[in-house]
């Protein structure tokens, strides 16, 4: 029996891929525990009875963690390092040391963008792996970007001089040089995956997560089409305009399309109401459920949204805001799995026209069936605990560069 730390941030979308490897390790017999700034989300997400060592830090979108919502491009990258992610890890790395030190990991699990994790895990001497929950920075997004490598590359050797203890550590924290879990195919990345070194792509980590039971599954219609249209949880401040305009479409299309709507925080509350029979709105929604149902997907192309749907088999409108999501929806399009529209400026037209061509342009859905194939034979949550039990013995240790 081995012990495996979960450094995660407290961002949904990169505790939920953790979730089902940690349940894959668990139901091996292994010990599973977590540090992350916000505990009450992880057990949320993990199930009441993980074991969850508290950390400090900022949880994005409350106590002045909150993004400015007009930034875009280079500007929102350097606030989420900046303001989020380096605040992050330095107010993290005092709770993640208490927990190397109380629980005694045999391995740390840190996610990409949990800094803490690796850096913490190298300084004690614990091997660690990456949880790479996003695969922009896999698929060589930032190569053609210097100026933003040495930027980030500046940012990094000042973390590591202020938390990473003595003798001083030396590793990238977004990519541990024993193993990196990449939560995607080539087939979706694309040609410029990375297939050298400890990375091994997985597949996404499909898991069965801790659901509400109020979910009206008696009002969806069978002999209508249903479109899941979702943001994310991290985007509410910014979907105004886009959520009116997708409405605008999917009513035009109410004779064949029924509509669910993710809308956690209540944008659409005036304009859509409890009884619709064309347009479910909630706050949030059963996601890997519904996806066994959905016909097409309208989202902001966040990496785990893309990965369930196209895991499913269903073809997407991609709507990128920020941060890597240009880099996924330029995966889904080049892979011919779905459309890509403007966020900001994209009218109900061109939505309804896209949200046509995906269900009933026969092409987008073979693609996405192909990934999905892939996604499948990857392996999932159970080849990345077989990973994690290799490194723990020190297999995946040794072949590493």
């Amino acid at each position: 029996m081995s012990g495996f730390l979960f450094v995660v941030p407290p961002l949904v979308g990169h505790i939920n891929p953790a979730v089902g490897v940690a349940a894959e390790l668990a139901g091996r017999g292994h010990r599973v525990a977590w540090a992350c700034a916000d505990p009450a989300l992880v057990r949320r997400l993990a199930g009441e009875g993980a074991e969850v060592f508290p950390c400090a830090g900022p949880v994005l979108g409350a106590d002045g963690a909150r993004r400015p919502p007009e930034l875009r491009g280079p500007q929102a990258l350097k606030f989420l390092w900046e303001w989020y992610l380096v605040p992050l890890a330095e107010a993290m790395a005092p709770g993640v040391r208490t927990a190397v030190e109380e629980f005694g990991p045999d391995v740390v699990v840190a996610d990409q963008q949990a800094f803490a994790g690796g850096l913490v895990a190298e300084s004690t001497g614990v091997r660690w792996a990456t949880s790479a929950t996003t695969t922009a920075e896999l698929g060589g997004a930032l190569a053609g970007l210097p100026g933003i490598t040495t930027w980030m590359d500046t940012c990094l050797d000042g973390l590591r001089a202020r938390v990473g203890g003595s003798p001083p550590v030396t590793a990238d924290p977004r990519f541990s040089p024993h193993l990196v879990l990449a939560f995607s195919t080539p087939e979706l990345v694309g040609a410029h995956a990375m297939t050298n070194g400890p990375v091994h792509w997985v597949g996404p980590s499909i898991a069965r997560r801790p659901a509400g039971s109020d979910f009206p599954w008696d009002r969806l219609d069978p002999a209508r089409a249903t479109v899941l249209v979702t943001l994310g949880t991290a985007n509410t401040d910014v979907g105004v305009r886009f959520l009116t305009e997708c409405l605008t479409a999917l009513r035009a299309r109410a004779d064949r399309v029924q509509a669910v709507v993710a809308d956690p925080g209540g944008i659409l509350a005036e304009q859509v109401d409890d009884d619709d029979k064309d347009v479910l709105v909630r706050p949030s929604v059963p996601q890997l459920p519904l996806l066994e149902r959905a016909d097409a997907v309208v989202c902001h192309a966040g990496h785990n949204t893309v990965c369930e749907a196209l895991w499913h088999g269903v073809p997407l409108v991609v709507a990128p805001i920020r941060d890597d999501q240009p880099v996924v929806a330029a995966q889904v399009t080049d892979a011919g799995a779905g459309i890509r529209v403007r966020f900001g400026r994209v009218t109900a037209a061109r939505l309804g026209a896209a949200i046509d061509a995906v269900l009933h342009e026969p092409g987008y859905r073979v693609a996405a069936d192909r990934i999905r194939t892939a996604f499948r034979a990857a392996g999932g949550t159970g080849a990345a605990a077989t990973h994690l039990e290799r490194l723990a013995t020190g297999a995946a240790h040794k072949e590493s560069p």
